[in-house]
């Protein structure tokens, strides 16, 4: 007998189809597919990347929805309508109003630059100052002084006011020094009349003959103080007891040109044999910063009164010194 051989049957097996796994059999016929029948659009195995818009466009965002819309007025009525509700979604959904900032930096941080103007000063310090006069104002003015030799130049310059005005002196301060012998005051008080004479400036005198009479009488006056108080800085301060007063002005109208305390050393000064009155004796007071009458709005306000000195109150032997003077002149 002759045994038939069995045909092997085909096994299934399954198939990766684009539209996923399915399993196919081998031996059924293939279905022709009508032509009248629409094929079904097979999903891209990889997703196609949506374009970037680019960044101008996303900036003037007002371009693309005018596009937009005059195509639909190109189309029909019920499309215009579909169109322009599309375009309206567009507007509210699609584009957002983008801010427009320089590359690398960002938005949150952008702020308006600071403009960083000169320093106020006192009223009376303007743009059109002397370069000299508002140096003056910002290092010396109403800094406290405690050297004599200083304070003696700044009552000499306090007193020359009557006949000049702050820019000329300061113009003027190297003759000043030049023919005061650097305000020394034993070497002023032994000028002789042809020496007061020899003071001039282009043939003129550098202040006139009562005024130079008088540095050389307060010249005399200070070596007297010295040797009774110790120094003149001792004398100057101890009528504010050491500490500089702080006025706080915030006008120039405000700022007097004369004060009771001013008043009551020039008396002082003038019993003692000195050619100054209250007047003079306030603008040395504010020079040498025994007040300081620099304006609140004025950046040298805070910046004078943190250079006080930290030790102010003079020795025990000073202070004795001061209390009998004082006592006698009273």
């Amino acid at each position: 007998m002759s045994v038939a051989t069995a045909k092997p049957v085909s096994e299934t097996r399954s198939i990766l189809g684009p539209a996923g796994n399915r399993v196919r059999v081998s031996e059924e016929p293939k279905r022709k597919t009508d032509n009248n029948t629409m094929k079904k659009p097979q999903r891209p195995r990889n997703p196609v990347p949506v374009p970037k818009i680019p960044e101008p466009v996303v900036r003037n965002n007002g371009s693309v929805d005018s596009s937009c819309s005059s195509d639909s007025s190109s189309s029909g009525g019920s499309s215009a309508k579909k169109s322009a509700s599309s375009t309206k979604s567009v507007r509210r959904v699609g584009f957002k109003a983008a801010k427009v900032v320089p590359d690398n930096v960002v938005s949150a941080t952008l702020s308006p630059p600071k403009i960083s103007g000169p320093p106020k000063r006192c009223d009376w310090i303007t743009t059109y100052s002397d370069p000299n006069y508002t140096s003056f104002h910002d290092e010396e003015w109403g800094v406290p002084v405690y050297d004599d030799g200083k304070l003696f130049e700044l009552l000499v310059f306090s007193q020359a006011l009557a006949e000049l005005s702050w820019p000329a002196i300061l113009n003027k301060r190297d003759t000043f020094r030049k023919l005061f012998e650097n305000f020394d005051p034993s070497t002023i008080a032994q000028f002789t009349e042809k020496k007061l004479m020899s003071l001039k400036v282009n043939g003129s005198l550098l202040l006139s003959e009562p005024k130079l009479r008088a540095v050389v009488e307060n010249a005399k006056q200070m070596l007297k103080v010295q040797q009774e108080f110790g120094s003149f800085s001792n004398y100057c301060w101890s009528f504010v007891n050491h500490k500089p007063i702080r006025n706080g002005f915030r006008y120039a109208r405000q700022v007097p040109v004369k004060t009771p305390k001013a008043d009551h050393i020039s008396k002082d000064l003038m019993q003692r044999g000195f050619r100054c009155g209250p007047t003079v004796v306030y603008s040395f007071m504010q020079v040498a910063g025994i007040v300081n009458d620099h304006l609140l709005t004025c950046f040298r306000y805070q910046e004078c009164n943190s250079n006080l000195k930290k030790d102010l109150k003079p020795k025990i032997e000073d202070t004795q010194v001061l209390t009998d003077a004082l006592e006698n002149t009273c």
